[in-house]
């Protein structure tokens, strides 16, 4: 729950920034990839006393937030089809990888759901992306 509130602050944080056009200049740029990287560390360390899976869970959710956080950034900074479609290819994969830790827990069958769910997201979501 904590890491979920912290990822929507700084999507919002960041998205917000994004409205405003592209970035100003380099500095402007290096500046909110350094805040990000400085919430990324803050992010890792709140995993650090949680146990098994959820510490993992928690690692790989840090992780994306902090990747898709970097491909906004790069898209505010130089918008082009090329960083948009990262941007998404990030969300999607981000997605996938939280997906997959989540389904860790699981055991059997269930696991076995669990990601061929995560794969076929992961694949609409990916063919979705190269369609536009």
């Amino acid at each position: 729950m904590k890491h979920g509130l912290l990822a929507l602050a700084v999507l919002v944080t960041f998205a917000g920034a994004g409205h405003a056009g592209p970035a100003k200049n380099f500095d402007d740029y290096k500046a909110a990839l350094l805040a990000a990287q400085d919430q990324y560390r803050t992010a890792v360390d709140r995993c650090k006393p949680m146990k098994g899976n959820a510490r993992d869970v928690c690692k790989v959710e840090s992780k994306a937030d902090y990747d898709v956080t970097k491909a906004q950034l790069k898209d505010r900074y130089q918008p082009t089809p090329g960083h948009d479609k990262k941007v998404r290819v990030e969300k999607a994969e981000a997605a996938y990888r939280i997906a997959v830790e989540k389904c860790a827990d699981l055991k059997g069958d269930a696991r076995k759901v669990c990601r061929r769910d995560a794969v076929t997201h992961y694949r609409t979501v990916m063919n979705a992306s190269a369609a536009r």
